[in-house]
This record gives structure tokens, sequence and C-alpha cells, in this order.
């Protein structure tokens, strides 16, 4: 009996790699994309056909007419927000009711999980994460502690288990001294609104939902949020989101053994960025960090947050293929370097010490990047159409990074549009 793939993509540095639109690319090929982590601090950009969508807790497949679309077990999902994001949806001709499912196993954010992340934001003084404030700690701390509200709990008892759960919420910011619910009831009302709305969804037991559909011998693409330096675990931490943005979460994430998981799709961008805090150790702090901000239009998609900005790192990026088990590269925003006289990689660290290394060390805080230089482009190839009209500066760049990672480049990403994409070494 044939049983379906599955497939994992997810980015490789500090999020904001483009995975969005590399997702929307991909998924022709499967039958079902899923998410499974992370909450509305993602934000998948696309643009096509001259419009510009972005997606929060929405899986990337759902313009794709047809294909299912799963929010799995390891989300943490925000009734109110999602609401509106679906609802935006709608209104431009995209219908989700049919082709979108929820695991009953995901996790809510409630309004009372946002203002703990202020207080507890507040309350870390000049040692501040730099949260989006979306509850998205608060939430996954309640899911670890076996405290949490899920999606299957809306479906009996639901006012009572929220009031229970509210209840020891205000608790917990009474003993913190916390004061400030400014907007809370407004906030509570949009979010109940938003239960009663995610009802018109089809609630499932995802780990079976997706079992079978691969032993009907259905393509699957699991699709991640953030970045692998953003990894509880293996990021730069305390500086980290609160779930496994690696491909090992796909499988606790949506409820697939290892076994099942094929191609591990890694994207990085031409440079790199961070959003919020914490270490960067090739962050430009010079007009070149201004001009890959300005050309690349580093801002966050759902925060407006300008992104910190440097060269491509691939001593973090080598790290980050090994704990992914990568099997190909994707490269984005490769246009984004096209107007530089010279471009940098860095190929190694001195620490403190004065220690060069090419591994990452338990600490990236007080590191040096030690950099390879490239002579520049100086190319417009946003228009291009094949990897033969790249030219060679550029050639040179994809192909030392491929040495260098010992990883293949699959994909390369020369602007935001979906046609703005060259498939190579196919």
């Amino acid at each position: 009996m044939k049983t379906g793939k599955v497939d994992v993509l997810l980015g490789l540095q500090w999020g904001d790699e483009g995975k969005g639109k590399i997702v929307d690319v991909l998924t022709p090929r499967y039958d079902v994309i899923a998410r499974f982590q992370g909450g509305p601090n993602a934000g998948h950009t696309l643009e096509f056909e001259g419009q510009k969508y972005v997606l929060r807790s929405i899986p990337s497949g759902i313009f794709q007419g047809g294909k299912v679309n799963i929010i799995g077990n390891g989300v943490v999902l925000a009734p109110d927000l999602f609401m509106g994001e679906a609802k935006d949806l709608e209104k431009s001709g995209h219908p989700l009711s049919e082709r979108l499912y929820i695991s009953k196993k995901a996790h809510l954010i409630m309004p009372t999980h946002r203002v703990l992340d202020r207080a507890l934001e507040a309350a870390k003084g000049d040692g501040k994460v730099g949260t989006t404030g979306k509850g998205i700690g608060p939430a996954y701390t309640d899911k670890t502690s076996r405290n949490g509200l899920r999606v299957g709990d809306i479906l009996e008892n639901f006012e009572e288990k929220y009031a229970q759960h509210k209840e020891r919420h205000l608790k917990m910011l009474a003993s913190m001294g916390w004061t400030d619910f400014d907007g809370f009831e407004e906030v509570e009302k949009t979010w109940l609104e938003g239960i009663e709305y995610m009802k018109n969804f089809r609630f499932v037991d995802s780990e079976h939902e997706i079992n079978h559909i691969l032993r009907d011998g259905k393509n699957l693409l699991c699709e991640g949020a953030q970045g692998t330096m953003l990894d509880v675990d293996f990021g730069s931490y305390p500086f980290v989101t609160s779930s496994n943005t690696i491909s090992a979460g796909a499988c606790t994430g949506l409820g697939i053994g290892p076994n099942k998981i094929g191609n591990v799709y890694g994207i990085m961008k031409a440079y790199c960025t961070r959003v919020g805090f914490g270490p960067f150790p090739t962050e430009l702090f010079d007009e070149t960090g201004e001009k890959l901000r300005d050309l690349g239009h580093e801002y966050g998609a759902v925060t407006g947050r300008e992104r910190r900005c440097g060269w491509v790192d691939l001593i973090q990026l080598r790290y980050s293929i090994m704990i992914n088990g990568v099997t190909e590269l994707i490269m984005m925003k490769s246009d984004v370097l096209d107007d530089f006289d010279t471009i940098k990689a860095c190929v190694a660290y001195e620490l403190p010490d004065g220690t060069i290394t090419e591994e990452l060390p338990y600490e990236i805080i007080d590191v040096k990047p030690v950099y390879k230089e490239f002579k520049g482009w100086k190319t417009d190839m946003t228009g291009f159409t094949s990897e033969e009209q790249f030219p060679q500066e550029f050639k040179e760049y994809v192909a030392f990074i491929e040495n260098f990672l010992e990883t293949k480049i699959g994909v390369i990403s020369i602007g935001p549009d979906r046609a703005q994409t060259i498939e190579r070494n196919r």
C-alpha cells in the first residue's frame, strides 16, 4: 500500500526568512498543508496577482483551492485574531470553512494571557526578551504546567472552564501588583465572539486526521513559524520563542512519527535579520545595515518593528542545518544584494579569548564574526526567469555557500512575487 510523504519547511535563522511565499510556491505538490507550532506572532507574507497577504495563524497553503489546511496541536490560537484574519481572507474571495481544519488539542490564547505577557515582560526590566505581547509565552507556560485551555474545550462546558482559567490568571496578576487592564473588556468581548466564529470550522483530532491522510497516499507539507535560532531548546536562549521551531517540532506539533519525515526544506535569507532583543553576531550598525533594511523592506509583518540587519552567518546556518537535518536550502531575498559593491559572509567566530571556531558556542553574545568577502554582482536580477541569467559573481556566492554548508540550494527567490522564484538543481 502506497503511503503519502511528509516534508517539512522551516526557517533557519531568526525568523522572517520568507516561509509564507515558499509554502505557497510548493503547495501545488502537496494535498495538505499543516502549521505545527507558534502563534499569531508569526507573519507569513505572500504576494501574487498584485495583492499582498499576511497570515498569522492560518497555513500559507490556503490560497491554493481544494487543498486541506490544518492548524496543528502545537499551535497556540487567539480566537479574536484568528477571526479577523479569516474574515479578511474571506472578503478577498478565499473561502475557508471547507478547507481549514483546527486541532482540538491546539491551545487557546486567552485575553488574560496578553495581560500576563505585558506584566511578566515589565517585571524583567533590562532583561526583556522583546515579546510581541500577544500572550504566546503565557499560553505555552499554561500548556506545559498542565493548566491550558484547548480548542476541544469549546465543545463542552466552555463558559465554566473559561471562568476558572480567567480567575486563576487574575489572582496571578494581583499577586504581581499589576493593575493595567486598559481595554480588557473590549478585547474579551471580541475574543468571545471569536470563540463563536471558530465553531464554523471543523475541529479534528489532527493526529488521526493526518495519519489517515498519509495512509490514503496523500502528501503533507508541514509549515513552521519563526526560525531555528528562536527554538526554545536550541536557539539563542533566553531570547527565543516558547515552542520548538525545528523539524522535530513537526512530529510533536502534528502527531507524526519521525520515520514519516522525508525532505526538510530550510529557508534562509541571502543576508540575515533579527527582530527584538538578543545576540546577533553579524549585525551591522552602519549605512550598510540601513541599506539592507531599506532595500529588503525589513519591517515586521505583524508588529511593524524595524528588523536588525547583517551579513549572512554561515556558522549559524551550518548549526541549523545539523539540528534540522536539512536536505535542501531555499535562499530568499537574493535580489536585495543586487546593488552592493562588496558582500560578506561569516565563516568563523572569534571567541572572547581569541580562539577561532567554526562551531556555534553555548553563548554567542560576545563572539566576533570572521568574514569572507565577495565581489558584488551589481545586476538587477528581479526580472530573471532562469539561473542561466545569473551573473557570475552571484553564481560564485551561491556555490561558496553550498560548499561551505554541504547542502544544495534548490530554490532562489529574486523578489516578493510568486513568479520571482528560480528552481534549480532539479
